[in-house]
């Protein structure tokens, strides 16, 4: 029952919206906060460089510049943020779907349990249901004997 709400695409907007609208308000109000994010869909301009390895689910405070350079425009939030002790300068764009958690002085005011899911696939039949396991495909060769 709970999966398949999270993967419902309307439930997934809902939360996306309540999101926006958090986001907005923090801006609004100047208060700082953080977002925990499935970096999957995070884009980086310019690159982080190899050596910069961020893990799945990254957090990033937007305090000081970073929080004075955040922007929210067509369900993307962006800012500029600095990685590394050399502090590499990169502008951060977060699709809001993508953030996972938003927090203040690490407590989170929302949570966003669609965003790290991935659409299941429903097989159109039993045969492509078997078959998607490559370990099953000794089977077809016993059949077509």
């Amino acid at each position: 029952m709970l999966y398949d709400l999270l993967q419902d695409k309307e439930f997934s907007v809902i939360l996306t919206n309540h999101a926006n609208d958090i986001i907005s308000y923090l801006l609004e109000k100047g208060e700082e906060f953080a977002i925990i994010v499935d970096i999957t869909n995070v884009d980086f301009s310019p690159k982080l460089p190899p050596e910069f390895k961020l893990p799945e689910f990254t957090k990033f405070l937007l305090v000081n510049y970073t929080f004075e350079s955040a922007k929210l425009e067509k369900g993307v939030l962006t800012f500029e943020a600095g990685f590394g002790k050399e502090n590499f300068g990169s502008v951060v764009s977060v699709p809001l779907e993508s953030i996972l958690q938003i927090l203040i002085d690490d407590t989170p005011i929302f949570i966003n349990l669609t965003a790290s899911l991935q659409p299941k696939h429903k097989p159109k039949s039993s045969m492509e249901a078997l078959m998607s396991n490559p370990e099953n495909a000794h089977l077809l060769k016993r059949f077509n004997k």
